[in-house]
């Protein structure tokens, strides 16, 4: 729970990551998932490149296992919940139909991802089959 006080605390600030950040985190996507990418809003832009760099020094990833570092929140852009919306459905469940899309962002943004033509190796890895890679990513997401 420590972690998603500090990830609040983060959000506050609308701020977009530096360009250095933006092109290393780019770097890693095909051009479907760029445009995903792009969809993000600065505060999960940030929250992203955070992980994957928490996440690169764990390991020596692929570009695909990268992609899916980067990509691994995408599903929450579908149900447009502001950043207190988010701490609502967070604190109470999946009580409207934007909250439980919220909910199910891992399902939904494997679907983004497989429509935008990621690998087969990143949408397993969003899939949830377990690997070294996934359990580095949970560990990289706890910030």
């Amino acid at each position: 729970m420590f972690h998603l006080v500090k990830r609040f605390a983060g959000s506050i600030s609308g701020s977009a990551p530096s360009v250095r950040d933006e092109l290393w985190a780019e770097s890693f996507l095909l051009d479907g998932e760029l445009v995903l990418w792009r969809r993000l809003g600065n505060v999960d832009r940030r929250h992203a490149i955070q992980v994957a760099r928490r996440f690169a020094v764990m390991g020596s990833w692929s570009r695909d296992e990268m992609a899916a570092a980067l990509l691994h929140d995408i599903g929450k852009t579908f149900s447009r919940l502001s950043t207190l919306e988010r701490v609502g459905a967070t604190l109470l469940g999946g009580r409207t139909a934007r909250w439980r899309d919220y909910h199910d962002h891992e399902r939904i943004g494997l679907e983004l991802c497989r429509v935008a033509g990621s690998s087969s190796a990143t949408l397993a890895m969003l899939s949830g089959d377990e690997s070294l890679a996934l359990s580095a990513l949970h560990r990289a997401d706890r910030i």
